[in-house]
């Protein structure tokens, strides 16, 4: 748990929000090229500009979307190694 300057209370870092980790990782499956790209910067973005609002400083808040997207990463990772068995048993 962290407190900001404003005294707000962030109970969970980014890499913890379970549910905008699936969100994203599902987006950047379903999307494509270009279209997945500008989702992804815009979420980055986002959550980098809500850090900043929060009272985090740079570092912190590079590390903290650094640490949002490495979950992502490996939900995605995850998502895709869960799905192969299935495909495979399919054939």
């Amino acid at each position: 748990m962290r407190v900001t300057k404003r005294s707000e209370v962030i109970a969970f870092p980014a890499k913890n929000r379970i549910a905008d980790i699936k969100r994203c990782a599902q987006m950047l499956d379903d999307l494509h090229g270009e279209e997945a790209n500008r989702f992804w910067r815009d979420e980055c973005r986002a959550l980098a500009a809500r850090l900043l609002n929060l009272g985090y400083s740079d570092s912190a808040m590079r590390q903290e979307v650094a640490d949002f997207q490495g979950a992502v990463q490996a939900e995605l990772w995850a998502s895709a190694h869960q799905e192969e068995p299935a495909r495979r048993e399919g054939c």
